[in-house]
């Protein structure tokens, strides 16, 4: 059995076939990619709930457009994501994409996901191919791609970055997970992509870093109405809403709001950006 690692993630390779493993340890059930890498975790008690802290990080969507229609998530894995937006954003619909077959099916057998529905469609293709060709247009778009190597994104260039940007409705909201490889190159791709309307939170414990970006106008979000959001998820989803705000206030060197009209133009201090591995906030 490989040791459990949750410094890793949910996704998937540019190749079809994965071999898909899995372990168990402290009522945890881990999806691994033939690897010691975590590809995604349930705990079994609790299988609808999101174990690792840097996929509920990607639910700080909710502070940006707390009530998606419709949701796009690249990268199956674990089905952590998929499983949750299902049962918790009931206005919206949910299309998750995988390249594999396999991580499907033990999504399925192993994790607990639901069956295809009038809210559910999982579909098994190259995410980037997807993106690239689909006409649809999505709220939310929830991007957690990685092979059984996680060195970083599956796909990484400012151009698949603009793709990704191109399936957002506007307004709409994207979460991406990096990890691996320096995030520096990664971030500026997506802020590149996005023409700078992008925002990091704090790291993970896990190391993960989750980026929002944003496409389309930006409304007025001041700290009070951010702050009424953050109570609304808290009461809702019961996942730590107002350590996202922090987070992205003081990672960002946020003054007083996040998004001020459009583009995204938020008021920074004198402070410059912070390092992309450090572990802590300021105080």
């Amino acid at each position: 059995m490989a040791s459990p690692r949750p410094a890793s993630h949910q996704g998937s390779g540019k190749k079809a076939r994965v071999r898909v493993t899995l372990s168990e340890q402290g009522g945890v059930r881990y999806l691994h990619f033939g690897s010691v890498w975590v590809q995604g975790a349930m705990r079994v008690a609790r299988p609808f709930a999101l174990e690792l802290e840097y996929q509920q990080q990607m639910m700080a969507l909710g502070l940006l457009l707390p009530r998606p229609r419709r949701i796009l998530q690249l990268g199956l894995g674990a089905a952590a994501l998929t499983k949750f937006c299902w049962r918790h954003c009931t206005e919206a619909s949910v299309t998750a994409v995988d390249i594999s077959e396999s991580v499907i099916a033990t999504a399925r057998h192993s994790f607990r996901l639901p069956p295809d529905d009038g809210r559910l469609t999982v579909v098994a293709a190259d995410a980037r191919r997807f993106v690239e060709g689909t006409r649809n247009r999505f709220d939310w778009l929830q991007v957690d791609l990685y092979d059984a190597a996680a060195r970083g994104p599956v796909y990484d260039d400012v151009g698949y970055y603009r793709a990704c940007r191109a399936v957002l409705a506007r307004p709409g909201a994207a979460a991406f997970n990096l990890f691996g490889r320096s995030f520096e190159p990664s971030f500026a791709a997506i802020a590149a992509a996005f023409e700078d309307r992008a925002l990091v939170l704090p790291q993970a414990d896990a190391g993960n870093r989750v980026v929002l970006a944003w496409r389309g106008p930006g409304p007025k979000l001041g700290l009070r109405e951010l702050s009424a959001r953050a109570d609304m998820l808290l009461a809702t989803w019961r996942l730590p809403a107002h350590a996202w705000l922090a987070g992205l206030m003081t990672e960002n060197g946020l003054v007083g709001a996040i998004v001020e009209g459009s583009p995204m133009s938020p008021r920074r201090s004198s402070r410059p950006y912070r390092a992309a591995h450090s572990r802590h906030l300021d105080r």
